[in-house]
């Protein structure tokens, strides 16, 4: 009983010199017009929740014909590659007709390049030098000189680049991923409040029954992993942080990767010549050389005996291997070219996704807080509750202007609220509660992201 007085006693004690306006017989209708408001609100915010699912659902459409061309492009890469294996391996089963030639100058080549690569190494880069100096060794001795004559250290930079890329691969779509998620838990929070509000899908918001059909299954790999999911399972907890943070950075690190990809090792990756250094990104040589020792064979034109491996010409003796080193070189092209395709198809991706992203948090922060009703049960008088509503003071420097009017509300589970209405607008005016439960619908919606 002493809990029920509270609000009357409330209504009868002055306020900083104001006075009660209300009774507590008009408080009802008061919360039944405010929560009216809310109602179309939250009907509006529904609808805007159906359009990030509609994007979404038209965002994983797009995703799977791109999943498509990407494992069509990788497999012609594979093909590509294959072959210039099977290539490669034909001219090494001819190499013995220059054989013992080019063994004698390969010896001599290979103390030249270990030099050469490890004091432009030791010079250029931070540290490292004897871990790259063991790997190099390890890899010449287990070379032949057809490793200078075939320029073979372009399969390695494929298959190189091929890790890379199904590493990008995998961090999108295990981003893809966790966006479906996030766009999904939201919609279907949000169809909980709708079925709540309207169990029979009465018009106009009746068309929103074919959006609560299970959505289709769509096949997504590699499997996400339970710690990038960690990692980034808050940016659903706060809407503020956005869907777009999740494709962000690793599109500013894509960009910087090709970047440096149009740098010193790959200005010339076709023809056999001897070719000349392009130094100008060292850290990008530093780490070349760490991941791949094959790439110390682009120095081969500073040692003498290399470039005499190179000058060595066995196609006369062996017309055939003319030819089969244009299948290698062809083979090669090919495979750069799906490479770069492949490139090119993730970072279409990774940009529609900025922009498909950039628009689901624009609709997020103007719709996505109704998700969080999923759980709150309304009450009989509705969302809002008009708890008081007090005169303020006359103002002193005006006292023939209307007092303003002070309304405490309480709007879905928040804590109570209380709002100034400006006095030129009478409690009774229906404007009044609208300007109420308007700003009161503001300041949880700032909550929310918050």
């Amino acid at each position: 009983m002493a809990l029920l007085l509270l609000p009357l006693l409330s209504l009868l004690l002055p306020w900083e010199g104001g006075q009660a306006l209300v009774p507590p017989s008009e408080l009802k209708q008061m919360s039944a017009a405010g929560s009216k408001y809310i109602d179309t609100e939250v009907e509006n915010a529904i609808n805007g929740v159906k359009q990030m699912k509609t994007l979404m659902d038209k965002t994983s459409k797009d995703h799977q014909a791109i999943l498509h061309t990407l494992e069509e492009t990788k497999r012609k890469k594979e093909e590509a590659v294959q072959l210039a294996r099977e290539k490669e391996q034909q001219l090494a089963a001819k190499q013995e007709v220059c054989n013992e030639t080019m063994l004698a100058l390969w010896e001599e080549c290979k103390p030249c390049l270990k030099h050469t690569c490890m004091r432009f190494y030791s010079r250029t880069c931070r540290s490292g030098s004897g871990l790259v100096g063991r790997q190099l060794e390890e890899f010449l001795n287990h070379s032949s000189p057809f490793s200078i004559w075939v320029n073979g250290e372009r399969i390695d930079s494929l298959l190189e680049r091929d890790q890379r890329q199904e590493k990008q691969f995998e961090d999108l779509e295990e981003r893809f991923g966790l966006l479906e998620d996030g766009i999904d838990d939201i919609f279907q929070d949000s169809t909980q409040v709708f079925g709540r509000m309207y169990p029979f899908f009465r018009a106009p918001f009746g068309g929103f029954r074919e959006a609560f059909r299970p959505p289709v299954q769509h096949v997504r790999f590699p499997l996400r992993s339970e710690r990038l999911s960690r990692e980034l399972h808050p940016f659903f907890q706060h809407p503020h942080h956005g869907f777009h943070h999740l494709f962000q950075p690793l599109f500013e690190m894509t960009q910087r990767m090709l970047e440096e990809a149009q740098g010193g090792w790959e200005h010339s990756l076709s023809g056999f010549a001897p070719e000349s250094r392009n130094f100008s990104d060292d850290r990008m040589v530093c780490r070349e050389i760490r991941r791949n020792s094959a790439g110390c064979l682009r120095m081969r034109d500073e040692c003498e005996k290399c470039r005499e491996i190179l000058s060595v010409d066995c196609w006369q003796t062996d017309p055939a291997q003319s030819q089969l080193r244009e299948q290698l070189e062809d083979a090669l092209r090919l495979a750069e070219r799906f490479t770069r395709r492949y490139d090119d198809l993730l970072r279409a991706f990774q940009a529609e996704m900025l922009n498909t992203t950039s628009l689901l948090d624009q609709l997020n922060r103007q719709f996505g807080w109704v998700s969080r009703l999923a759980n709150l049960t309304q009450g009989t008088d509705g969302f809002l509750q008009v708890t008081t509503v007090l005169s303020k003071a006359p103002n002193l420097e005006d006292p023939s202007a209307p007092p303003d009017t002070q309304v405490t509300v309480q709007l879905f589970d928040s804590e109570p609220l209380s709002l100034t209405v400006p006095g030129d607008i009478s409690w009774e005016d229906p404007r009044f509660m609208e300007i109420v439960a308007e700003e009161a619908l503001r300041h949880y919606k700032q909550n929310a992201i918050e």
